[in-house]
């Protein structure tokens, strides 16, 4: 039987992700200079409001994180900061920054950091990949007022997606920083650490920024090398997830050790040894004796380990 390129699982591993539930049609090619106006006359559009590393939520019932305009209005939307994100049915969604006092919130809506709405599943999937779209975006233009070639003040241009420098005429683009995670697997066992950060017992994949001209294969074999001494020999991507923390893309793969030696790297990680499996599959599910854990459901390192349990890799 020959082999197809496309013989393999209609719904990608990625689907399953948090953060990767955005159905927001972002007309990028579409896109001008007055979309936000465009968007703004238009009666159903929605608006996503974020406040000092936090999304204001309307809790009355379930979770909503988009506001008609009347209501957004009441939450003092900043205009010259205000994003367009695109079309979701027949919805213009717009993000922008509140300026309103947290104290002086209406009873009904709460200011909830952005990793406790994504661990405790506060909005909808599609809201929470329109979060991710928003804070991203929103997190570059906060960090990139200034031209990198003059120094001058730049001006939001293109719906949110460009910044232009008045003087120099320079064009400045939204950036993603690629990161790849990895799963290291020899045989039944995986190589899992934490970081001085992680919450109490909490074990995941190592991680590591993609450099300039590094494919994800040697990124991850670099990555590994530097932060336990161990030498990866063959790197398969499994998924990707956008992580607005401010803006990255999670790359995803199992990496194969050529050994069982380590040495951890003790300025980078608080702790890291090999689990087997049997063990791997309490701390998934939150049965280990000791209270170790995994991620989060949604975190792509919590998908890399179920796939590597689950599919006896």
């Amino acid at each position: 039987m020959s082999f197809r390129l496309f013989d393999v699982p209609e719904t990608e591993a990625s689907h399953y992700v948090g953060f990767a539930g955005n159905r927001i049609n972002r007309h990028s090619e579409k896109r001008s200079d007055d979309v936000v106006t465009f968007a703004l006359a238009n009666t159903n559009a929605r608006m996503l409001l974020v406040s000092q590393g936090q999304l204001l939520v309307n809790m009355s019932s379930a979770g909503d994180a988009l506001f008609n305009l009347n209501d957004a209005a009441t939450l003092l939307p900043v205009p010259n900061k205000t994003i367009y994100l695109g079309m979701l049915d027949d919805m213009p969604i717009l993000a922008t920054p509140s300026s309103i006092e947290l104290t002086a919130l209406p009873e009904r809506v709460k200011a909830i950091d952005y990793r406790s709405v994504y661990t405790q599943g506060l909005i909808p999937a599609e809201q929470l990949g329109a979060m991710a779209q928003a804070v991203s975006l929103l997190s570059w233009h906060d960090n990139h007022r200034f031209c990198g070639r003059c120094g001058s003040e730049t001006v939001m241009r293109d719906g949110g997606y460009r910044r232009t420098c008045p003087n120099c005429d320079a064009q400045h683009f939204p950036r993603t920083d690629p990161v790849a995670i990895m799963m290291v697997v020899r045989g039944d066992k995986c190589l899992l650490a934490r970081g001085p950060h992680f919450g109490p017992g909490m074990y995941s994949c190592l991680a590591g920024f993609i450099e300039p001209g590094e494919t994800i294969e040697n990124a991850v074999r670099r990555e590994t090398l530097e932060e336990t001494n161990l030498r990866v020999g063959r790197v398969l991507y499994h998924a990707s997830q956008p992580w607005p923390f401010p803006y990255s893309l999670m790359i995803g793969c199992h990496a194969e050790a050529l050994s069982d030696d380590y040495t951890l790297d003790r300025d980078e990680l608080e702790d890291g040894r090999w689990f087997e499996r049997a063990e791997v599959a309490t701390m998934l599910d939150r049965t280990h004796p000791d209270g170790l854990m995994t991620p989060p459901r949604g975190a792509i390192a919590a998908h890399l380990i179920r796939s590597w349990l689950e599919g006896g890799a």
